[in-house]
């Protein structure tokens, strides 16, 4: 979620059309992230349908269904039941133009990622992994998903998360809390790009949690890492 806001908010800065859909039926934290948990879709009528209305911060549209349910609400939903929620989010909300559209999937292999990549045009699947085994050995399992003939979807990239510690007073020192070289592993083994490797800094789950992407702070250390990223990915897209 932290690599898909802010990948969303880097290109509407850019000045491109930007939605961004938390297919995390489960577990919703876009809403959280954006500062918006309290903001509800409108609604517009198109012909005889309703349809929702995004709501939208820093430049980018949001859906979530944690802006449709009660925050401390468990959405209890069986696998059918998840697609049908996917396909709603994409389909019933007034998206109006976009240049991209990026979803937050949750982990796993499951019946969303299934539904997306079966029944919609998905331009690509950016990999998000990082660096111990264990998060390799499932995110393995994730590539093999998308590189199967059944879902067939081009896998853009790797991105590696929490790749190191850096203290935020100390930019230049980095703590291999979680090991190292995980993303280039599989970067290696699958003959994949690694698009970004994202330090782990404290400020950036501080103020994710205040519903400011790290992309937007005026500290190199911060945004900088994110920045890379977002014109890395783009390239990719196009």
């Amino acid at each position: 979620s932290t690599v898909a806001c802010n990948l969303a908010v880097g290109l509407a800065q850019k000045g491109a059309k930007v939605g961004l859909l938390d297919a995390d039926i489960h577990g919703p934290s876009i809403p959280t992230m954006f500062g918006v948990e309290d903001e509800k879709p409108g609604m517009v009528q198109e012909g005889e349908k309703y349809k929702m209305i995004p709501v939208e911060k820093y430049g980018v549209k949001l859906i979530s269904m944690g802006m449709l349910v009660d925050k401390n609400q468990p959405v209890v939903f069986r696998g059918p039941m998840q697609a049908s929620a996917l396909r709603q989010l994409l389909m019933d909300v007034n998206w109006d133009e976009l240049d991209y559209l990026f979803i937050d999937l949750p982990p796993g292999t499951g019946d969303i990622h299934l539904s997306l990549a079966q029944q919609f045009p998905v331009t690509g699947a950016v990999i998000v992994t990082s660096p111990q085994k264990v998060s390799v050995a499932d995110t393995r399992k994730s590539i093999e998903m998308y590189l199967n003939p059944q879902t067939a979807v081009n896998v853009l990239g790797i991105i590696e998360n929490m790749s190191w510690f850096t203290p935020e007073e100390h930019p230049d020192e980095k703590y291999f809390l979680f090991g190292e070289g995980g993303g280039q592993d599989l970067s290696d083994e699958y003959k994949l790009p690694l698009v970004a490797q994202i330090p782990l800094i404290v400020g950036i789950d501080r103020r994710s949690d205040n519903g400011v992407p790290a992309i937007l702070n005026r500290l190199p250390i911060m945004s900088d890492p994110f920045k890379e990223m977002v014109e890395k990915v783009a390239q990719r897209v196009a």
